[in-house]
Formats: structure tokens, C-alpha cells, sequence
């Protein structure tokens, strides 16, 4: 079948399925549990059409993993959300960002800037439209988003250097490093229903994508200003995340030190490899488990409920206190998860054997280790409260946390090779130049 189909088609056929998704989900809008599992059932065809087709596309240097994880989180994101009427609207818009990442993923680079302006332009309009008195409107992060769209313009009309600055600025936003960290951060907290848990992978995959080929072509004053940049990132997001009582917020600023790494390893090395995109792809998994598991307590007492009111999740919710656990330790990079797969490949890769910046990243990684643990620590142990409703997961919500935790496993023990080629370079000397470094001088010096 596939030989019968112009290859040029695949990227249009694959953003196609979700969007059909959408465009007939208006006939279940009266059923919101009809409507929740035409989505649920339009990402499991969308995972199996990219399955099926993925063979047939050209690889990108980071590989096809993040391909074939969107729509899986996509599915998951869905799954794990309540069946309330208020979030139908964030499950037709999971299936449109689907789509579109999904184009952006796999089209050509014009036609995928133009996938990733329209994203650009759905956030903006959601973030705009969208807040509360708890999470009121945040003018950073629209600002931020809108800087997205003007850089992605200018990679379409202008000439290199300004071109590939532009694209390089636009990856900043997507793949979140300070100071261009605010869109990232008003994205896991503001948008509506399940899309943080979906966007918490969405943007960085696409992020990853786009910086690939800036990455071998990168001058040297370029590296050094983003070193420095990821390494500060990496800190900043690790303090913050430490002093934080919300959870979506600790989350947020959690997974910026840890895409931060992946930008020091990124341009250090000058290559973005299948062993980034396993690191992208295991962080944002993990951290859509982590927003889940958050919904599922939400859902119970509250949105935004404290996590010192909540106590005795153990005893009195042993399906969800397991869950939380595993997640946890896969957080906090332990093997045998993905997270920790991909951080040691990172590092086992890295041209940077020992420097100040490895041991910038181990720092991070240890104070991970203990704002995830105090937050599990909160929640689970304690005494049972009285005055508390304790209920254990729904076969959704168990569902979804279980195949999260699944797939982390699978990316954990999985050989680096189903992921794609390593087409890694590495420098070893003055006189070494990484891949593509030549064509680069031409990109940023024309």
C-alpha cells in the first residue's frame, strides 16, 4: 500500500488522521464520554499510521522517537482526564496540536515553520483567552510565544545571519532556556484541561527538531553564550523548583533545568542525536505522568489544592501511592527509566569529559532528587485526615499512569539503535571540526 503512495504524502496523511479526528468530533459534543474516547481512539490510529509509516520517511539526525511518542502522549493525556463536559474543548485541541506537531515533525522546513507558526498562534489565542483569579494572564509568556511567531516569520523572508539567529531564538522558546523560559512556564500552568500534560513534550520535541540542524553549524560565539545560558538555566530552574508550594509550578521550573541540560550537551558537542531526543522525549513523558497524577488529586480537592492539606494517599490510595512512586524514581532519574538512559548517553557522549558544567548538571540532578521526593513525601505518608474523600484511580486514570510508566521502562532498557542512527562527531582537537561545521560558517557568516 505504502509503495502505491507518493512519499511526499506521508507527512500530509500523518497530520491528516488527528485532524479528521477534530473536524468530526462536533458529532460527540453532546457526550462527553463518547466524544473522550472518539479522541482517545483517533490518537491510537494516529500512533498506528505513524508506526506504519515511519519506516518510509527520512530521518531527521535526532531520529523518529519523538514521532512515534506524541501521538502515545497525546493518547495518554487524553486518558487521564476527567470526563467533564467543561474540557471538551482542550480534547479537540489536543488532537489540533497533534496535527500539527505532527506536520511540523515531518514536512519539509517551510512547510514545517508554517506548521509551527499555527501552533504559535492557537497558544496565543488560548493563553489570551484563558485564565483565572488563581492563574491570571501572563504577559511574559504571551510575549514570549509572540516572539516565537516573529522569529519563525523571519526565518521564512530574511537572509542568513539574521535568518539562522532567528530560528536559533525561536528554539529558546520551544525548547525552554532562560531567559526565554516564560512561554514553557505559561504553558504547563494556564492552558486549559489536559494540553500542559500533552505540551509538556509537544513544544520541547519540536524545539529539538528545529535546533538539529542549527546545532552542527553553531559558531563558537554562539556556544559559548548558550553554554552559558543552559548552565544558568539549569540552575536557575533548579533553585526554583526547590522554593515552590504549587506543584505545577515546581513541575515547570523541574523540567527547565532539565531541558537546560540537554541545550549544554546539545551545543558542547555541536549535534543533536537519537540520544537527545530519548532524553526529550523521557523527560517529557515523565513529566506528563507527573501533571496527571496532579489532575488526579485536583480532580478530588480542588484545583491548585496545597500538597500540605493532602496526607495518607499510601494507605488509603495504594494504585495511585505505587504509580506516584514509580514516577517518581523515574523523575529523579534512577534506573532503569528512560530519563536515566538518556542523561548517562548524553553524558557518556559529551566531548566535555570533566568540567565545571558536568558538575553544574549533577548538582541539578541530586536537587531534583529532593524536591521530587518531598513532594511524593507530602502527599503519600502521613496521617489520614478525617474530613478527606479518599478514592482510588478510575480504570482511565490507572490506564493512562500505567502505560506512561510502560513506555519509560520500554525507553529505559530499549538499545539506543531502534531510535535511529548516531551520527555523532566528536571533536578530538584543535584542528577537528564537527559535522556540517563548514556549511555552518557559511549560514552564520554570509
Amino acid at each position: 500500500m505504502v509503495s502505491m503512495i507518493d512519499a511526499t504524502l506521508i507527512p500530509w496523511l500523518l497530520a491528516g488522521i488527528p485532524l479528521l479526528g477534530a473536524a468530526l468530533s462536533p458529532a460527540f459534543w453532546a457526550h462527553p464520554h463518547r466524544l473522550m474516547a472518539w479522541s482517545v481512539g483517533a490518537c491510537a490510529v494516529s500512533l498506528a499510521s505513524v508506526a506504519g509509516f515511519a519506516g518510509y520517511l527520512a530521518a531527521p539526525p535526532e531520529g523518529l522517537l519523538l514521532l512515534v511518542l506524541l501521538p502515545l502522549t497525546a493518547g495518554v493525556s487524553l486518558l487521564g482526564q476527567p470526563h467533564h463536559r467543561d474540557h471538551r474543548a482542550s480534547w479537540v485541541l489536543t488532537l489540533v496540536f497533534l496535527s500539527l506537531g505532527l506536520g511540523a515533525l515531518t514536512s519539509q522546513p517551510v512547510v514545517g515553520t508554517l506548521f509551527l507558526m499555527a501552533i504559535h498562534g492557537f497558544v496565543i489565542v488560548l493563553l489570551y483567552r484563558h485564565h483565572t483569579p488563581l492563574w491570571p494572564i501572563s504577559w511574559w509568556g504571551l510575549g514570549a510565544y509572540t516572539l516565537g511567531a516573529l522569529c519563525l516569520l523571519l526565518t521564512l523572508v530574511a537572509a542568513p545571519p539574521l535568518s539562522s539567529m532567528a530560528a536559533l531564538l525561536a528554539c529558546t522558546i520551544l525548547l525552554p532556556v532562560v531567559p526565554f523560559h516564560d512561554g514553557h512556564l505559561t504553558a504547563l500552568t494556564r492552558l486549559p484541561g489536559n494540553l500542559p500534560s500533552f505540551m509538556v513534550l509537544l513544544f520541547p520535541a519540536l524545539g529539538l527538531h528545529s535546533l538539529a540542524p542549527l546545532a552542527a553549524t553553531l559558531p563558537d560565539p554562539v556556544v559559548w553564550m548558550m553554554s552559558f545560558l543552559a548552565l544558568a538555566g539549569t540552575i536557575y530552574g533548579a533553585i526554583k523548583a526547590l522554593a515552590q508550594s504549587r506543584v505545577r509550578l515546581l513541575l515547570a521550573y523541574s523540567s527547565l533545568s532539565f531541558f537546560s541540560m540537554l541545550w549544554w550537551c546539545v551545543v558542547t558537542t555541536r549535534s543533536a542525536t537519537p540520544r537527545a531526543a530519548l532524553f526529550v522525549g523521557a523527560v517529557g513523558l515523565v513529566m506528563c505522568g507527573l501533571l496527571l497524577a496532579w489532575q488526579i488529586i485536583r480532580t478530588r480537592y480542588g484545583d491548585d489544592v496545597d500538597p500540605q492539606a493532602i496526607s495518607g494517599l499510601a494507605s488509603t490510595m495504594p494504585q495511585y501511592a505505587v504509580l506516584l512512586s514509580l514516577l517518581a524514581l523515574a523523575a529523579m532519574g534512577l534506573p532503569p527509566f528512560g530519563v536515566f538512559a538518556g542523561f548517562m548517553g548524553l553524558l557518556l557522549s559529551s566531548t566535555a569529559a570533566f568540567s565545571a558544567g558536568i558538575i553544574v548538571l549533577v548538582c541539578a540532578w541530586l536537587a531534583a532528587s529532593w524536591y521530587i521526593l518531598d513532594l511524593v513525601q507530602r502527599l503519600l505518608f502521613g496521617t489520614r485526615r478525617a474530613d478527606l474523600r479518599y478514592a482510588d484511580l478510575l480504570q482511565t486514570e490507572l490506564a493512562a499512569l500505567v502505560i506512561v510508566v510502560l513506555t519509560l521502562l520500554a525507553l529505559g532498557v530499549a538499545p539506543i539503535s531502534l531510535f535511529g542512527p548516531d551520527r555523532t562527531t566528536a571533536a578530538t582537537g584543535a584542528d577537528s571540526e564537527p559535522a556540517g561545521a563548514n556549511s555552518g560558517s557559511l549560514v552564520w557568516n554570509r
